[in-house]
């Protein structure tokens, strides 16, 4: 009787929680005032094809993670206490069915608002790096172009400039060759013109001649 009397009381408030295809997740707790060392988790499949004993001491965990499941298989699960003295009685049969492999996790799943948040988080922390990213690209493309239309501008300042250079000494070249033609055939001309006006002296020695034969002479 007295042994009896030191073992703990049995676990209250036994849930399945976290269901999955292959796993789920067993909680309970334990009256306050009691020294527990561990738990012990009787685990049996509803058609009776399958029976497992989970066993742990030194632990003051209140919770487990049963692994190994049949997807779409109904279990009945029960938890017990391990004291100093001994083991408290099995609790109540809890029943709980594993999910399919198409099936997502229920709504009232403790963890689905975590996980949730967490993947907004991480979305959110991905579409701020991409926009940076893309910030930062546009930056360098602008400071390329920018940096390409400067070199073209003084690329294009010192064409425009050597194309003067090279025309200015053609046309002073080319201008005192025109006053030159002009005083070669000025030249020319006035042998010419010497004789036109010789011409008329050289006639003149003749002007006793009779007014027909002036009037023949040339001059």
């Amino acid at each position: 009787c007295l042994a009896h009397t030191d073992r703990p009381p049995s676990p209250v408030n036994v849930t399945v929680t976290q269901l999955k295809a292959n796993s789920a997740t067993v909680s309970w707790d334990v009256p306050e005032g009691d020294v527990v060392i561990g738990y012990a988790i009787l685990q049996q499949r509803q058609d009776g094809q399958m029976q497992r004993f989970i066993r742990e001491v030194n632990t003051t965990n209140r919770a487990c993670v049963l692994w190994d499941l049949a997807e779409d298989a109904d279990y009945i699960i029960q938890v017990q206490s391990i004291g100093l003295y001994g083991e408290s009685q099995a609790s109540k049969r809890v029943h709980f069915r594993t999910l399919k492999e198409t099936d997502r996790l229920p709504s009232n799943s403790s963890n689905q608002g975590d996980i949730t948040m967490e993947g907004l988080d991480k979305d959110r922390q991905l579409q701020t790096g991409e926009i940076i990213i893309i910030v930062a690209v546009l930056l360098m493309w602008a400071a390329v172009i920018a940096l390409f239309c400067r070199q073209y501008d003084i690329i294009k300042d010192n064409d425009s400039n050597n194309n003067k250079e090279k025309t200015k000494p053609s046309s002073e070249h080319s201008t005192p060759e025109r006053p030159s033609g002009g005083l070669l055939r000025s030249k020319k001309k006035s042998p010419s013109v010497n004789i036109i006006e010789v011409a008329p002296v050289w006639g003149c020695a003749w002007s006793q001649l009779p007014s027909r034969a002036c009037r023949a002479w040339p001059c």
